[in-house]
């Protein structure tokens, strides 16, 4: 049973929650935002525990409420001002690029109808057979409701599948994105089709983030009940049911804030997919709220001792995992990879029957140089790789240039996500 200073404390954490989430809707050089500082302000002020002096000092005056001193307060105030500007300056400019680009396209739309393909920018492709077509061959379209999963989502069906239950992959876009763009960007039904993969889309609403970001540091989502993440996976087992997926060969990828909602599934659903990949993404657990997630986007992400790690962490360190991130990019840290590589390098007992290798292709014909460092196990499959991207920024390497956050000058992590993933089953025992 909580006391009263514990109901307190409770209360005033929602309200600061509350503020924080206000202004990160408000525009910086509005006077509201200068009203709500002030407001959380106060609030936080409010938190700060009295000095000694202060608490005897109140013992014997009485039990009415003493503010603690402004020399203990106001310097932690105006260092948290500082980092609440700098994070609604980054909202702001989201939110007016995501406005500029509706302005220039009125037209586009990410909702595609359940009885019309999607053009995905998949033209000029290369069936199994040999075969050259012209346009998808494959179905793509919208899904189907779900019960208990109030997600819009898109489908690729590859017209060739071999015998028996097929691969599911499935994809998360990132912010001021949809299904559809991603699909297009990331040109990810040219390679399922070459492969045989069903492909699942979900698109984020509106609703739940007014940028379609998942809610990959969200408190709720670091349980197996609640959350965009809890959501998702309902998604993946209803599509696994509807199109006789191969329970073994479920795979989850991301980008951006996509992939850092990846890895959170990866850390809750171990059992549920068979390998993650994350382009420009982050480490499951690193944030608890806009403004930590603000800070690892944009400094890195701070150590995590591993007696810190919940359980379904631990499970989920082995899941093997591909991670791509261009070492020029300014929107999330490029040492965020390192983290999500680290979980997979050797250490302890199997660090003799695993072997790590990295190799640097320099760039050429107008390609971008990456290095790429992989995890061996005895057998030569790859446990683990990172590709870092000399010179590419926040964008999807090898993708649709044409399309946003993509960069074509890169090389394929379609291709090369998929390659990784298929070499990967559940439960295989792989060393």
């Amino acid at each position: 049973m909580q006391t009263s200073p514990q109901i307190e404390q409770t209360r005033r954490r929602r309200v600061i929650r509350r503020l924080l989430d206000e202004l990160a809707s408000c525009d910086p050089d509005d006077d509201a935002y200068e009203r709500k500082l002030e407001l959380l302000g106060r609030r936080i002020a409010r938190r700060v525990p009295p000095t000694a002096g202060h608490t005897a000092s109140a013992r014997a005056g009485g039990t009415g409420r003493r503010s603690p001193p402004a020399s203990v307060w106001q310097p932690f105030w105006r260092r948290q001002r500082a980092r609440l500007a700098r994070l609604g300056g980054v909202l702001l400019k989201m939110v007016r690029v995501a406005s500029t680009r509706a302005a220039d396209n009125p037209h586009r739309s990410t909702t595609a109808r359940t009885d019309a393909p999607v053009d995905d920018g998949s033209s000029g492709l290369t069936a199994p057979d040999g075969r050259r077509v012209g346009r998808l061959i494959g179905r793509f379209g919208a899904g189907q409701p779900v019960a208990g999963a109030d997600c819009h989502y898109l489908l690729y069906e590859p017209a060739f599948r071999t015998a028996g239950p097929a691969p599911l992959l499935v994809m998360l876009h990132g912010c001021n994105q949809g299904a559809a763009e991603f699909a297009a960007g990331t040109r990810m039904n040219e390679v399922a089709e070459d492969s045989g993969v069903v492909v699942l889309y979900p698109e984020q609403s509106i609703g739940a983030h007014a940028l379609r970001c998942w809610n990959w540091y969200a408190l709720q989502d670091v349980s197996n009940s609640a959350g965009d993440a809890a959501l998702i996976a309902r998604l993946t087992r209803q599509v696994m049911q509807d199109q006789d997926i191969d329970p073994a060969r479920v795979y989850i990828a991301g980008m951006s804030a996509g992939g850092a909602m990846a890895a959170v599934l990866a850390r809750d659903y171990p059992g549920l997919y068979a390998a993650l990949g994350v382009h420009s993404g982050i480490a499951a657990g690193r944030a608890h709220d806009a403004v930590s997630a603000m800070r690892i986007m944009a400094s890195g992400p701070d150590a995590l001792p591993p007696d810190l790690l919940s359980p379904t962490e631990h499970g989920a360190l082995q899941l093997p995992r591909i991670v791509f991130h261009g070492d020029a990019d300014t929107t999330v840290h490029p040492s965020n990879a390192d983290a999500l590589y680290a979980a997979q390098e050797p250490s302890g007992d199997g660090a003799a029957s695993r072997h790590a290798s990295s190799e640097a292709t320099p760039a050429s014909d107008g390609q971008r140089g990456y290095t790429r460092s992989a995890l061996f196990g005895t057998s030569g499959v790859s446990q683990g790789e990172r590709w870092i991207i000399h010179g590419a920024g926040h964008a999807w390497t090898g993708g649709d240039g044409t399309q946003s956050h993509t960069d074509a000058a890169g090389p394929d992590a379609s291709r090369q996500m998929m390659r990784f993933f298929l070499q990967h089953h559940l439960n295989s025992k792989i060393l």
